[in-house]
């Protein structure tokens, strides 16, 4: 019986097409939902951002620039300002004021008048680190930063064309020669033009003229062990240092100008060598350039000056962006400083600092036309001194002339034991910027006195030496420092009025005189402050003023009535957070006007 196969056929079910269809469609609208998102929200973002619309709303920066800088710097601010900053999710805004450096440093450190000089920066562009120096010098807690430099102008000599060439055509000269040359009576002999007579150079006050400071440093450089710099504190005090600041200064012309720009204008105004009692000028290379363009006065000089380069180490002005601090300035513009900084430095940028006559590492163009400066190659620049030294400097030329009568009164209390940093008290610091400052000063007069409780008899104070010619009494100036050391109590007022009436009987005219307190506590004893102020006022002599200037060490001291006596009599108070700070804020001190 035959077996019959049954034919079987495999059957493929299909699977429906239309939900495979309508998944895929799911997942493209789900995937272009998200892409349009994660565009448009970049868009918003971006959008929001070039609106100005943040989250914290808008925030001013305020810039402080020295005239020499301030056209170029506003001209960069609106560069950044197109490009709508925001910064911690503030919108910026930007505002440049031109202000003099002094103007300044005095506002920081002794008061900020906004009523004349408006609000309060939150950084500061000037034509010198020895600027930032001496802010910090006075009160380093306002420093919110390192100075970074932006630009760089050499400091150059400013004369008329004849001379400069005269000078350019001879020996030449370098800023080392100038006690020499402006001592001789034919200086001008040596560029083979003795009928002109002395070759006196104007240095206004190297305390508010950084191109004098730098100048006077490079005078100073020569001493170095490689002739170049950088000038050291210990330098200052060797006789052969002092000798050459004496003769600087005694070879100043009878009537210095207070300023660089009043001297350039008292030389443009008549081309005579010698008509403006002196033949030259230290000048920053981009301050000549606006002089002899008008770009400060409105119409240039009728001939300009002539910037002649010295020979060996240049000093360098490196135009430092200084960030501050206080309880002015926010978080938003501590950063937006800190971006605006770094703004400036890129090429672009730059380009617009090199088109005010600054110095860039970005393009070697010069402005044009730029009469009376040849934009020289710097090849040798001069090491720059540290901070405290040119503090120093400042000080050593300040008593250079015989012209200041300073008696210190030194706080002895107990605290003065103290830790005043690395492992020294308070004393030690002070008593080693006392005697630093007894070595290095060339002349002028000095006493010392002490002050705390019962130190003669009931007297709280006591003359430890009298106060006469440094150069007489050097050695008792150091034994009296010597002799320094912690006490008990603090009183300060009873003290401070004993030795004004004091200095005020023995006032020296035609001389600054000048009391300087070191203190680290607050008044404990004997006159209250609104008792001293009255004594002071009773005292006071028409046309004798003697300043009351105050270094308050630590975070004791009582600062506001401390402000107030220093502001009152003429002075300043600096403020050191520990002993290290005493030595810069005592010279920044003494070579204050």
């Amino acid at each position: 019986m035959s077996r019959h196969r049954a034919l079987r056929t495999k059957v493929r079910r299909g699977i429906a097409t239309w939900p495979v269809a309508i998944v895929g469609l799911v997942v493209l609208l789900v995937l272009g939902w998200l892409g349009w998102s994660w565009v448009g929200g970049l868009v918003e973002r971006r959008a929001a951002a070039q609106a100005g619309d943040c989250n914290e709303g808008e925030a001013l920066l305020r810039i402080a620039s020295t005239p020499s800088v301030a056209e170029a710097v506003k001209q960069v601010a609106e560069a950044w300002s197109r490009q709508r900053p925001v910064v911690y999710d503030h919108c910026i805004q930007i505002e440049v004021q031109s202000i003099d450096s002094e103007v300044v440093l005095g506002g920081l450190t002794q008061g900020w008048d906004t009523a004349e000089i408006g609000e309060r920066p939150h950084a500061w562009v000037t034509d010198s680190m020895l600027w930032a120096d001496r802010l910090g010098a006075q009160n380093a807690a306002l420093l919110g930063g390192v100075p970074e430099s932006i630009a760089a102008s050499p400091v150059l000599l400013a004369l008329h064309q004849e001379p400069a060439q005269a000078v350019q055509s001879g020996a030449g000269f370098r800023w080392t020669d100038l006690p020499d040359l402006a001592g001789a009576a034919d200086g001008w002999g040596r560029f083979g033009h003795p009928e002109w007579g002395r070759f006196t150079v104007a240095m206004p006050d190297p305390a508010t003229n950084a191109a004098s400071a730098m100048a006077v440093q490079s005078a100073l450089a020569g001493a170095s062990p490689e002739g170049k710099g950088p000038v050291t504190v210990e330098m200052l005090a060797l006789e052969p240092v002092k000798d050459t600041m004496s003769r600087l200064s005694s070879s100043k012309p009878a009537q210095t100008p207070a300023t660089t720009w009043e001297a350039m204008k008292l030389l443009a105004d008549d081309t005579a060598v010698n008509a403006a009692g002196f033949s030259a000028v230290p000048v920053f290379e981009v301050d000549l350039y606006r002089h002899n363009t008008g770009k400060d006065s409105g119409t240039p000089p009728s001939q300009p000056l002539y910037g002649v380069a010295a020979g060996g180490p240049t000093p360098i002005a490196d135009f430092p962006f200084v960030p501050l601090a206080g309880d002015w300035v926010g978080e938003a513009q501590v950063r937006a400083a800190q971006a605006f900084r770094e703004f400036l430095r890129e090429a672009d940028q730059q380009k617009i600092l090199a088109g005010a006559g600054l110095r860039v590492e970005a393009t070697t163009e010069r402005p044009k036309p730029s009469p009376g400066i040849r934009w020289a190659a710097v090849t040798d620049t001069l090491a720059p001194a540290d901070a405290n030294t040119t503090q120093q400097i400042s000080a050593a030329w300040a008593t250079a002339g015989d012209g200041q009568v300073v008696t210190v009164l030194v706080d002895t209390s107990k605290s003065m034991e103290e830790p005043g940093g690395e492992g020294r008290s308070r004393m030690d610091w002070v008593k080693q910027a006392l005697s630093g400052q007894v070595n290095r000063s060339v002349s002028g007069s000095l006493g010392l006195w002490e002050f705390s409780h019962q130190l003669d008899g009931d007297k709280p104070y006591r003359q430890l030496v009298a106060t006469g010619p440094v150069a007489g009494q050097r050695q008792a100036l150091l034994d009296g420092v010597g002799k320094l050391e912690p006490r008990s109590a603090t009183q300060l007022y009873t003290s401070v009025l004993a030795l004004y009436e004091r200095m005020s009987a023995d006032y020296q005219d035609g001389k600054r005189n000048r009391i300087v307190v070191l203190t680290d506590g607050v008044n404990d004893g004997g006159l209250t402050f609104e008792e001293l102020t009255s004594r002071l006022a009773s005292v006071k002599r028409e046309g004798k003023d003697i300043a009351i200037s105050v270094i308050a060490i630590g975070p004791d001291p009582e600062r506001a009535p401390l402000s107030e006596l220093a502001r009152s009599t003429g002075g300043t108070l600096s403020v050191v957070e520990d002993g290290r700070g005493v030595d810069a804020a005592l010279g920044q001190l003494l070579s204050a006007d």
